[in-house]
């Protein structure tokens, strides 16, 4: 085990259950997910193709998180491999699965699976300040309007049960008034 401190613990502590990592396992391992995943295990691991397992594309170079603290996306270092020349490659969350390995001698080892093939990995875009610059405000433009349509739907629902919980009252107000003058009319 890793002497990990709290901040490198929480770090990737969430990100593997909410923000995509769809977990795999070989050699010895189990279909039980590790139940928490460290970045610094995570970056600098091999990526491969699903296509061809076997060959190395690249290494994650870095993990995006959004506001909640979900993976987002990885930046992976492609290096030289399939005519790609080099670049620091986006893929987003939904297009990677992580495998976890144990090995004989118990150290874990992580495989990152892209979900694409050679010719669509050339597509994907490139890590770039440009890139970065406009990803940040599309995910606090993103996040602002989630936060807006809560407080929205907060505020709807408090109206609704405000309006639900006065028309109760004006109901009940009618019953009762409905069974006293039944009773009033009854007795005269």
């Amino acid at each position: 085990m890793h002497n990990r401190s709290p901040r490198q613990l929480l770090t990737l502590t969430v990100a593997a259950l909410a923000g995509g990592f769809a977990l795999g396992t070989a050699a010895q391992t189990t279909d039980q997910p590790q139940g928490i995943y460290s970045a610094d295990d995570i970056l600098d691991a091999e990526v491969y193709l699903s296509e061809n397992p076997d060959q190395e594309v690249g290494e994650v170079e870095d993990i995006l998180f959004n506001e909640a603290m979900q993976v987002t996306a990885l930046v992976i270092e492609s290096g030289s491999v399939l005519g790609l020349g080099g670049r620091e490659i986006i893929v987003e969350a939904g297009q990677f699965s992580l495998l976890t390995e144990t090995q004989d001698d118990d150290d874990v080892e992580h495989r990152v699976m892209l979900d694409a093939t050679a010719a669509e990995l050339e597509n994907y875009p490139v890590f770039s300040d440009a890139w970065w610059q406009q990803a940040r405000l599309q995910a606090r433009d993103a996040w602002e309007q989630t936060q807006e349509g809560a407080q929205s739907a907060w505020q709807q629902t408090q109206e609704g049960a405000e309006r639900a919980w006065e028309t109760t009252q004006e109901n009940a107000q009618r019953a009762w008034e409905a069974a006293r003058d039944t009773l009033s009319d009854g007795n005269n």
